[in-house]
């Protein structure tokens, strides 16, 4: 059972016309949806008119079952509160990203599914968001027993709230792996509702050398494939229930870099197909680093590509 991939699709890509209109009415485009800081603004944030933002990262305070924003600062903090207000006045929504490649993910460190439950909702009250990503990678993901424990949380925090439930998975060309996989059985097992499978089209390993726009599409179109099985949907709500995330620029993998080029590229790919959003890592990024030239390692507060600011917001959000 998936009522998460729904035949209604994802949030971000759902029509507004009824029937009748559809004819008339183009379908809504594939939304532009960054991963953005807690803690600290970007100056690209807001590029290319976000309908979302995914705010990075609510994890575990060390082996405590407390939330805090990357490690360190605690939810209910005002600054915090100030940019997530100015977040949503930009004419974004707010999507609580919780988990991500650094610290723990609360599953791994909370005790039973409602305990879980509770740590989740004290971020989404602290922010007043209605929807929560769960970037799950590394020991989050092949921990089966905090995979069943998130599940679980989800669907009784469902029980209570209107909350739309995204994972975001690592992904090769391929498609997902069978951790992955597993995730999703389990969040269905669960009766945890999913609104969107966002996929990490990035760091694929020093095995792929070819083109990272290829690779993204690849990638998109094998998961759509586990996701339209695993889920039951039509073709068409397989793609909506889709997302797919780049990291821009200058990959964490030597020799991988998604150019704009790229990103242009899995745009038009998206309205083609009808993904529910593309996103990238990450928008404080989205620069050209300061010695103006390219760099062969990742770097953490810009791109490492030549490039204006906010080229990738800009292109990745194209109509």
């Amino acid at each position: 059972m998936c009522s998460g991939c729904s035949e209604s699709g994802s949030t971000e890509a759902r029509s507004s016309t009824s029937p009748s209109e559809a004819s008339a009415t183009p379908e809504p485009t594939t939304a532009y949806a960054p991963y953005v800081s807690a803690t600290t603004a970007g100056d690209s944030d807001s590029s290319g008119t976000p309908s979302a933002y995914n705010v990075a990262f609510a994890v575990a305070d060390g082996s405590d079952c407390t939330p805090v924003w990357g490690g360190t600062t605690d939810v209910d903090d005002a600054a915090v509160k100030s940019r997530i207000a100015k977040l949503k006045s930009s004419g974004g929504t707010v999507r609580v990203s919780f988990g991500g490649a650094a610290g723990k993910e609360l599953a791994l460190t909370c005790d039973s599914a409602s305990e879980l439950a509770d740590a989740y909702a004290e971020v989404l009250d602290a922010t007043g968001a209605s929807e929560a990503d769960f970037d799950i990678e590394g020991d989050a993901l092949t921990d089966s027993a905090s995979v069943a424990r998130r599940s679980e949380a989800i669907a009784l925090l469902q029980k209570k709230r209107d909350l739309k439930a995204t994972f975001t998975l690592p992904v090769m060309p391929s498609g997902l792996d069978a951790d992955s996989v597993a995730l999703l059985e389990s969040a269905n097992d669960h009766d945890a509702r999913v609104s969107t499978v966002n996929i990490m089209a990035m760091n694929y390993g020093t095995s792929f050398t070819g083109d990272m726009g290829d690779y993204a599409i690849t990638s998109a179109t094998k998961a759509h494939a586990q996701i339209k099985k695993a889920f039951g949907l039509s073709d068409r709500n397989a793609w909506k229930g889709l997302a797919v995330t780049a990291m821009i620029g200058v990959n964490d993998v030597k020799g991988e870099t998604f150019t704009l080029a790229d990103a242009a590229r899995l745009r038009s790919y998206g309205e083609k197909k009808g993904l529910a959003w593309v996103s990238m890592w990450a928008s404080f990024r989205d620069r050209q680093c300061p010695d103006g030239t390219s760099t062969a390692k990742a770097q953490d507060s810009c791109s490492g590509v030549e490039q204006e600011p906010g080229a990738f917001a800009k292109t990745l959000s194209a109509p």
